[in-house]
């Protein structure tokens, strides 16, 4: 028996929504791997798909890169308002960015991403936009307690992550050992004078090179 129209319209759908899927698992692996700068015709191949299709779902290449991270993104967000919840606001300030720098050193991708914005994907700025608001409040709440300096602004998180991508683009697989340390510094720089400093984390990166 022939499939009926309605048959045919759901596999079509189907198997569009199976491109879909690999298209962006493709694109988070390679981004990962090598950053955002991978062509779109390696992630069609490793996707197993034609350009064409890829060009369908996702027009360009910003589309892409928005539609590979959005999920990332709102875990991003996600963090911010969890430090909220914690009852130490310096406590939650600093886990908060100590994740960001674990969410960059274990995604090449990602770590170029946190310092772009895509103005025609309305979901992931809308996470952007929400990580904003919650970690300028959670900088208010620990300038109020004493435990962050008074000149320090929410604005200065994107200096960070900055920096934190520079390292983690020039130490490569060592990123996840030497990133965490720039992180201690800055946290450090970024306390109150006396109070609410963390601790440093150890040095476990020896140069391989002549020094």
């Amino acid at each position: 028996m022939a499939p009926t129209k309605i048959e045919k319209e759901r596999s079509l759908r189907a198997d569009a929504e199976q491109n879909r899927e690999r298209i962006v698992e493709a694109a988070r692996e390679l981004f990962a791997e090598r950053g955002i700068d991978v062509t779109r015709e390696e992630i069609a191949r490793r996707a197993g798909v034609g350009m064409a299709t890829l060009k369908r779902r996702y027009p360009t290449r910003a589309d892409l890169v928005a539609g590979a991270f959005e999920e990332k993104m709102w875990r991003f967000a996600d963090g911010a308002r969890k430090a909220l919840k914690d009852p130490d606001p310096w406590h939650g300030f600093c886990r908060y960015v100590r994740s960001l720098c674990s969410m960059q050193t274990s995604d090449r991708g990602f770590s170029d991403v946190l310092t772009m914005t895509f103005p025609t994907a309305a979901r992931f700025e809308m996470a952007r936009l929400q990580a904003f608001e919650d970690f300028s409040e959670l900088t208010r709440r620990a300038k109020e307690a004493g435990s962050l300096r008074k000149d320090f602004v929410a604005e200065d998180l994107i200096i960070l992550l900055m920096a934190s991508a520079g390292v983690v683009g020039a130490t490569g697989n060592v990123a996840p050992r030497s990133a965490p340390r720039l992180i201690g510094y800055l946290l450090q720089a970024f306390a109150a004078p006396v109070e609410g400093s963390c601790p440093l984390p150890p040095l476990r990166v020896r140069c391989t090179r002549p020094c």
